[in-house]
């Protein structure tokens, strides 16, 4: 059964986000709330987190995963940058978007797009999620929680509990979250293309 942490927005009780951290760390699967709306997430190197996450999502092996990163720094060694897409990106995190770009070698190969070798990032504008982050001190990889047959992502704590209680190994609930997804940039190729139209404001890459 998945834990349950009610974690208050504002100010995320230190203890309750010290035992998820270490839950990750240990090799548990997340359902974790964003400033988009919730997300599945584990460790980088949790290869079979990963599996879990395409199993409960029924992804393919076209997915772009997500590395939801603490701040520009951190987003700086797993993908790489490009002077004019360095300010598109600076100007647009926190935020609700994911970039797609091409990765570095600290990204686990398994990660990777087959063809293009580019991962997702982002970075949230969310008190829970970051104080995670800090905690962890690296990316979770994630992916939204959008369940096979939902045309939404689930935005309630409780519902995504009892939905997931045997497929995840906690739900951290703190207080309302979104329910559009992020908008999704490739910004691996000369133009910028968006890739899925969502929370974040889409006119400054159009």
């Amino acid at each position: 059964m998945a834990r349950y942490f009610d974690v208050h927005p504002q100010n995320p009780q230190p203890r309750s986000v010290g035992q998820v951290v270490d839950l990750v760390r240990e090799g548990g699967l997340i359902a974790y709330p964003t400033d988009s709306c919730f997300a599945l997430g584990c460790s980088l190197g949790n290869a079979e987190g990963l599996e879990r996450i395409r199993r409960i999502r029924k992804l393919d092996d076209k997915h772009h995963f997500t590395l939801v990163c603490a701040d520009f720094a951190q987003l700086g060694q797993f993908v790489q940058i490009s002077n004019a897409v360095f300010r598109a990106v600076k100007a647009s995190t926190p935020g609700s978007y994911t970039f797609i770009l091409p990765a570095t070698k600290e990204v686990p190969r398994r990660l990777l797009h087959p063809k293009k070798k580019t991962v997702g990032v982002r970075i949230p504008e969310h008190t829970t999620t970051q104080a995670i982050l800090e905690n962890l001190g690296e990316p979770l990889l994630s992916s939204t929680l959008l369940l096979p047959g939902h045309d939404e992502p689930m935005t309630q704590g409780w519902d995504i509990k009892e939905e997931l209680d045997h497929q995840v190994d906690a739900v951290i609930d703190s207080g309302d979250c979104g329910t559009e997804p992020t908008t999704v940039v490739d910004l691996s190729g000369d133009e910028p293309e968006i890739v899925r139209y969502g929370a974040g404001d889409p006119s400054r890459f159009e």
